[in-house]
């Protein structure tokens, strides 16, 4: 692997602050969430050394990130898209804690939505993309926080459960290269200056 892979999360939008599950419903950035993309444009320019492969996810949200962030995306695929929440979609972790107690995305089932292994088939298959192309350029991805999460933890060999361990906050960038070939996480969750 010769080049950096960089991922960027989607700036803020009304539900991400309400901390609602924004999967497939495709909302508007906030006007913070425009300022944080344009803010995370500029860490990505001190951060990047060439031209790059920039795919998207499709919603809305993630496409704005990237035109406000100075990134023309070559292609937006669903590979990037959210995690699907199903029938917890638009449906806030406390409020589905009154009927399943000590729920989380990353331990219990999600009615009508994906499971862990369907999001890392799909990061995992992202990924194999990814890596070919990092033989020729940088590569970057713009999309979610949820499926961000999992892509970094299917990275580094772990199981998709392990996102639970990384954070990714709006417009936040992580950069992943390698190590003498093995893959590395090389800077989590920068925030956008």
């Amino acid at each position: 692997m010769n080049h950096e892979m960089f991922l960027l999360r989607h700036g803020q939008t009304e539900w991400s602050i309400k901390g609602r599950h924004t999967g497939r419903t495709d909302i508007p950035l906030t006007t913070a969430g425009e300022s944080q993309a344009r803010a995370a444009g500029l860490t990505l320019g001190s951060l990047r050394k060439g031209p790059a492969l920039v795919l998207s996810s499709p919603r809305q949200r993630a496409v704005r990130t990237a035109e406000l962030a100075g990134l023309v995306v070559d292609e937006t695929t669903e590979d990037l898209g959210e995690w699907d929440y199903g029938e917890y979609e638009g449906v806030t972790t406390p409020t589905i804690r009154e009927t399943v107690p000590d729920w989380t995305l990353w331990t219990h089932p999600v009615p009508g939505g994906e499971s862990p292994e369907q999001v890392a088939e799909r990061a995992d298959r992202l990924l194999a993309r990814v890596r070919t192309a990092l033989a020729e350029t940088e590569v970057v991805l713009v999309g979610h926080g949820h499926f961000g999460r999992v892509l970094l933890a299917r990275w580094v060999g772990l199981p998709a459960t392990a996102g639970v361990h990384f954070a990714l906050d709006p417009a936040g960038i992580s950069v992943l290269g390698d190590e003498r070939g093995e893959p590395q996480i090389q800077h989590l969750n920068i925030p956008p200056s």
